[in-house]
C-alpha cells in the first residue's frame, strides 16, 4: 500500500436489473497490496461489484479501471485478476496437485515446470504432501486452501473473493481468517474479499467498504468504521451500537442530534465518577443475558428509550449479574465516546 498505485478503481459504475439498481453510482478506490472487504447485508451490492470486477456481469454505466487499464469492455479472461468462491469449485475427479495446476496446464505450461509451481503453491498453503489425494479426502478448511492455491498459482494482479469461509464451521472460520490475512501478507497482492460477517470484515481488513441498497455508505479501517460511524445503518450494522436521538440526546448531550455509543463504552456496574466530560443516566435493567466472557444488559432510561450495555464478567459471577435484573442502575460514559451521526 506504501506504493500509493491505485489496483481497482470505480467511476460512477451502477449496474441495474430492470427497474432495481444493484449497483448506484459507485466510486471506490482499492490499493496495491491491500485486503480490502466489501461488507453488506444480501442485496447491498457488494457481490455484484466482485462480480463487476471479476468481468462475469457488464455495468450499465461507468467505468472501472484494474491498475490504470480501462476493463470495463474485457471479458474475465482478459482480466488479470482470479476468484475464489463459498463452494471451492474443485474437480472431484481430479488429484489436489491437478487441481492446483490446473489452470497452468491450460496455459500448456510445460509439466515439469508446472509440478515446481505446484510443489510451491503446496508449500505456501502448508499441505505439504497431500498432492496426490483427492478433494474428498481432504477437511473443508483444507479444500479451501486448496482453491486458494489454484487461484494463486496463476500470479493474478487481483485475486476476489466471494465469501470464501461461509461454509466453515465458526471455529474452523475464525481460524481461516487468520490464515487468509497471513497468506495475503506473504504474497503481498491485493484481496478483494466479500462478506456479510462484519466480524469477518474487522479481523482481516486494511480497509472496509461498508454496502447498502446499492451505495457505499462509508469507506475506512477497521478502527474507523468501528469507532466513527458515519451514518445510523454504518452504526447498527458493524457491531451493536445505541443510537440517542430526540429528547433523550437534548437532555444528555445538549442537542436533539443523533449520536451512536458503543454497548462496551457504558459502565453499568463499576459506575464513572460524575464530572466534566462523563455522562450520567438512569434507568432499570429490563433484561439480562449472560455469555460467559461478558454479559449484555438491556437498560430502559427513565428519559425513555433503551441502552444495550456490554460487560466483561471479570469480577463476577451469573448469579451476580442476574441478580440485576429489575434494579434501577446509574449508566456512565465518557461523552467523547458519543459519535454524532450525519443522516
Amino acid at each position: 500500500m506504501a506504493n500509493g498505485i491505485t489496483a481497482v478503481s470505480f467511476e460512477k459504475v451502477s449496474r441495474s436489473f430492470g427497474e432495481i439498481k444493484a449497483v448506484d453510482q459507485v466510486d471506490l478506490e482499492i490499493r496495491d497490496g491491500e485486503f480490502f472487504s466489501l461488507l453488506g447485508p444480501s442485496g447491498s451490492g457488494k457481490t455484484t461489484s466482485l462480480r463487476l470486477i471479476a468481468g462475469f456481469d457488464r455495468q450499465t454505466s461507468g467505468s472501472i479501471h484494474l491498475y490504470g487499464q480501462d476493463v470495463s469492455d474485457l471479458p474475465p479472461y482478459e482480466r488479470d485478476v482470479n476468484t475464489v468462491f463459498q463452494d471451492y469449485a474443485l474437480f472431484p475427479h481430479m488429484n489436489i496437485a491437478d487441481n492446483i495446476g490446473y489452470g497452468l496446464m491450460i496455459k500448456k505450461v510445460p509439466r515439469h515446470e508446472r509440478d515446481n509451481k505446484v510443489e510451491e503453491m503446496l508449500n505456501l498453503i502448508q499441505l505439504q504432501g497431500v498432492g496426490s489425494r483427492k478433494p474428498s479426502q481432504l477437511s473443508g478448511g483444507q479444500r479451501q486452501r486448496v482453491a486458494l492455491a489454484r487461484a494463486l498459482i496463476n500470479n493474478p494482479k487481483v485475486l476476489l473473493l466471494d465469501e470464501p469461509l461461509g461454509a466453515l464451521d465458526l471455529k474452523l472460520r475464525q481460524q481461516m481468517q487468520v490464515e487468509l490475512k497471513s497468506l495475503q501478507k506473504r504474497v503481498g497482492i491485493t484481496f478483494i474479499f466479500v462478506t456479510h460477517d462484519q466480524e469477518e470484515a474487522l479481523t482481516m481488513s486494511d480497509r472496509i467498504a461498508v454496502f447498502n441498497k446499492g451505495k457505499i455508505e462509508q469507506v475506512g479501517s477497521p478502527a474507523e468504521i468501528y469507532e466513527h460511524p458515519s451514518t445510523s445503518f454504518v452504526a447498527g450494522f458493524v457491531g451493536v451500537s445505541n443510537l440517542i436521538k430526540g429528547q433523550v440526546s437534548l437532555r444528555l448531550a445538549g442537542t436533539d442530534a443523533t449520536y451512536s455509543i458503543r454497548p462496551e463504552k457504558i459502565h453499568l456496574t463499576n459506575p464513572l465518577q460524575a464530572g466534566q466530560g462523563v455522562v450520567i443516566a438512569n434507568g432499570s435493567v429490563r433484561d439480562v443475558v449472560y455469555l460467559g466472557l461478558y454479559t449484555r444488559y438491556l437498560v430502559e432510561l427513565e428519559d425513555g428509550g433503551d441502552l444495550v450495555v456490554v460487560e466483561q464478567n471479570l469480577h463476577t459471577t451469573s448469579m451476580d449479574v442476574l441478580a440485576l435484573k429489575g434494579k434501577k442502575v446509574s449508566l456512565s460514559w465518557k461523552k467523547e465516546h458519543m459519535r454524532l451521526i450525519g443522516d
